[in-house]
């Protein structure tokens, strides 16, 4: 289950990456009845395959086979349903047709919401299909609504953290704090809009999912107070030891979250305190005290932290190549993608791939080591794990589940078993597992640090800054020599050189750009911008400047290209016209609204001393 998490990760990354499109592929109505087909379509397949496995159910077909097709249908609807998603966010552009609504302009966070709840439905719909198998299955008395609501009460608290601070970003945008916001626009701005994520998750979550999932103390009796006596025994402390009533508390399991005594809770579900003997829950609860006492809690939060460094760091610069390479390049062209629709698409895939890679394998083999490490941790409060290894193998027929199922955040149950075999034998197995988390974490430390020092340089050092040049006009140059007819090459190597600050080298490639589209918005407002601020003041022109930006507010009046129309009217002393067209900027800008501001502020202050 703690897969899905995975999946629902992926899903916010593949809303989170869109970018909006000029023009949406199709009109509204069209688009939406393309989602609602896609909808149907995959609500009626799932259903269909479900309704088989209850059929061959019915028919006397082995229940450990069929619970194999059933997990294996689980996993395998729930990527159809990120497939799905995608298309509707890439497809059929779904997120602009809400972007043009003035409520989500101000609080994009509530579109956020509303297209991720398209995702939770996509999931709802696999687990309604479901649910009849899984009763035939694994009997019991769980509704279907049950079912699906313990389903995503488990999986959505994944997606609460990064609500929470996008809400409080909307909320700082919606105030007249200039201040505040353009701190939030600055590096050290996104710096601290991490660091809060990682305080809300690490402390702040475990109450907000605890709350979530509706868990309630546990009663006073002979299970509470053994469990009371081994915190006690190892200084552990909790706000709150709970009963989880995972579907329905059917499930034999416990969980420990949160990184501070006073955020931290202990939950245990009612099947494993009605199914396991005493010393079985004491081997259970000894494996979750295992969890705090080796720092596990702090271990995850570093890595989200290495993930967020390895993006930082490396990201940008494999976008580039990416989208600069030839192969890519003839594929775009293939396919007659432009290159801007292109880069965002190429943005968003090897996001997900990095996300995939670096959780799926790296976290996953860590998550896989602790959880074995745990195990072994029940050797310092008790003789032996005999009480351990028979839990395992009663979760093992509970679940109707083969012991050798592999996962991938925990070793098989076969292989945990086996491990804890080994260590009744020979102590010496603990100390190897604990030696080789130490030298994996080290490994760890030390390639985040190289890559942390590889970012700082390319993305700050001097040395960066020439590598960056080097190759960014190398590549831009080489797809000119191949693509020589694509007008947008010419104006990103003239911004790249405007803002390397060669302005001769800019003016000459944005020239070059218009004379093959004479007629683009964006080639039009970087010329007339750098005739009408550049630093070297022979270069300066601010009649063309004006010619130029007015060419470019007349196809595409943005604020960004208004902002450049009223620069121009300043620097010809035309005072009024500027004043005006930088209140039109204002009024219809979404993002930077102090900058643009600030420009209004600095062409009135001009006209007074002009006065």
């Amino acid at each position: 289950m703690i897969g899905n998490f995975i999946y629902f990760i992926i899903a916010l990354l593949v809303y989170a990456t869109y970018q909006t499109v000029e023009t949406p592929r199709f009109e509204p109505g069209m688009a939406f009845f393309f989602f609602a087909l896609l909808f149907v379509a995959y609500s009626t397949i799932a259903q269909r395959y479900f309704n088989k496995i209850t059929a061959d159910y019915l028919t006397g077909k082995a229940p450990g086979q069929l619970a194999h097709r059933f997990d294996t249908g689980l996993k395998r609807f729930t990527i159809y349903a990120l497939i799905v998603f995608t298309i509707d966010i890439y497809g059929l552009n779904l997120p602009d047709y809400f972007r043009s609504t003035g409520v989500f302009q101000v609080l994009p966070t509530l579109e956020a919401f509303i297209f991720l709840a398209f995702f939770i439905v996509y999931m709802a719909v696999v687990w309604n299909a479901a649910y009849t198998t899984h009763r035939h299955l694994f009997p019991g008395t769980m509704s279907r609504r049950a079912y699906i609501a313990g389903n995503i009460s488990f999986n959505l608290p994944v997606l609460l953290p990064w609500l929470a601070l996008s809400a409080l970003v909307d909320f700082i945008n919606l105030l007249p704090f200039e201040g505040l916001k353009r701190l939030l626009e600055t590096t050290y701005g996104q710096a601290i809009y991490f660091i809060g994520f990682l305080f809300l998750a690490a402390v702040l979550a475990p109450a907000i999912v605890q709350a979530f999932w509706r868990c309630e103390p546990l009663p006073d009796g002979p299970d509470r107070r053994r469990i009371e006596a081994l915190c006690q025994r190892t200084g552990i402390k909790f706000a709150g030891i709970l009963r989880w009533p995972l579907f329905g508390g059917r499930m034999i399991t416990a969980g420990v979250m949160g990184l501070v005594g006073r955020f931290r809770y202990l939950l245990v579900t009612d099947a494993l305190l009605r199914i396991l003997s005493p010393e079985e829950i004491d081997s259970v609860i000894a494996h979750e005290l295992g969890h705090v006492k080796k720092n596990h809690l702090l271990f995850y939060l570093i890595f989200l932290g290495g993930y967020m460094l390895l993006s930082l760091s490396i990201l940008d610069l494999i976008i580039f190549f990416i989208i600069y390479s030839r192969p890519v390049t003839m594929f775009m062209e293939a396919i007659g993608q432009d290159r801007a629709r292109a880069a965002a698409l190429l943005f968003s895939v090897a996001t997900i791939i990095m996300f995939v890679v670096y959780f799926r394998y790296i976290f996953g083999f860590f998550m896989r080591n602790f959880e074995r490490q745990a195990d072994t941790y029940v050797y310092s409060l008790f003789n032996s794990a005999k009480p351990l290894i028979s839990t395992l193998k009663k979760i093992a027929f509970a679940s109707g589940q083969p012991s050798d199922k592999p996962n991938w955040h925990h070793f098989s149950i076969r292989e945990r078993i086996a491990y804890l075999e080994k260590c009744e034998t020979d102590r010496r197995w603990i100390a190897r597992q604990d030696y080789k988390i130490k030298k994996s974490m080290a490994v760890f430390v030390l390639a985040m640090a190289l890559v942390g020092g590889i970012g700082y340089q390319v993305n700050f050092g001097k040395i960066g800054h020439r590598l960056n040049h080097d190759f960014f006009e190398k590549a831009l140059l080489q797809e000119i020599e191949k693509n020589p007819g694509h007008p947008e090459l010419y104006r990103t190597l003239g911004s790249l050189y405007y803002q390397w600050k060669e302005y001769p080298q800019a003016i000459e490639f944005f020239i070059l750009a218009l004379d093959m589209s004479p007629n683009d918005p964006e080639t039009l407002n970087n010329l007339a911008w750098l005739y009408a601020t550049c630093e070297n003041e022979s270069l300066r022109n601010p009649n063309l400047a004006l010619d130029l930006a007015q060419h470019a507010a007349t196809i595409d009046p943005r604020a960004h290209i208004l902002d450049t129309l009223a620069e121009s009217y300043h620097i010809n002393g035309r005072m009024e016209e500027a004043i005006q067209t930088a209140h039109a900027a204002l009024e219809i800008s979404r993002e930077n609204r102090s900058y643009f501001k600030d420009q209004l502020d600095r062409f009135r202050k001009a006209r007074e001393e002009k006065e």
